[in-house]
């Protein structure tokens, strides 16, 4: 698997890449703004952009703004974005359309190697990413709006581990339930959400996620 990393901070852009490199991911650029971004997507064509949402010139949401520009023109580049604190409305414009290969993560968490190189592989293979923290403020908003209020609590539970990228047996060990509980919980979601019941169950769970993100 192929990178780029994109973070004004050089100590940030060699402390990701030697993360990376133990998760067997190569970096091929390291860029500290969003236009060389841009130039070393189209350039070198990776499989992921792990990105600042901060950087140069004005250090608001340039990295956001790159983001959403490489899903538009790159699709098949996986999308991890890195951020100090909590900004909701950015996470909230990142997955508005699409939340498949996508991560939007603390800068806290890399931290936890493991669990940020599983972070990685997961956005990289078409899943999704998100911080615990991150989900828990969307799903605190969202429940105030129908028809997320449907929910129960522990519904609402999983379907933050949904958001989170967490598969059903992820979720189970997360909740210390029984993988037919989850599985049963994920299937009230569906029908409380009005999802089809025609459509595959990857395509559900993405619309479930989807939904309470944009409710």
């Amino acid at each position: 698997m192929r990178a780029v990393i994109a973070d004004d901070s050089v100590l940030m852009r060699e402390g990701i890449t030697r993360i990376l490199a133990e998760g067997q991911i190569e970096v091929v650029a390291g860029v500290g703004d969003a236009q060389s971004l841009l130039d070393a997507v189209e350039a070198h064509s990776p499989d992921l952009a792990v990105i600042d949402v901060r950087m140069p010139p004005t250090y608001i949401d340039e990295g956001l703004r790159a983001a959403i520009e490489i899903r538009r023109r790159w699709p098949a580049v996986a999308l991890l974005v890195l951020s100090q604190f909590v900004e909701e409305r950015y996470a909230s414009e990142l997955l508005a359309e699409n939340t498949e290969k996508v991560g939007y993560l603390l800068k806290d968490r890399i931290s936890d190697v493991r669990e940020f190189i599983e972070a990685l592989h997961r956005v990289a293979n078409g899943g999704t990413a998100l911080d615990p923290q991150v989900v828990r403020q969307l799903v605190a908003r969202s429940r105030k709006a129908d028809p997320i209020r449907r929910l129960t609590p522990r519904e609402g539970e999983v379907l933050a581990l949904m958001a989170e990228g967490r598969s059903n047996t992820a979720i189970s060990q997360s909740l210390v339930v029984s993988t037919r509980a989850v599985e049963k919980h994920v299937a009230s979601i569906f029908m409380k959400l009005d999802l089809p019941a025609d459509s595959d169950q990857h395509h559900r769970r993405v619309m479930a996620v989807v939904r309470y993100l944009n409710s």
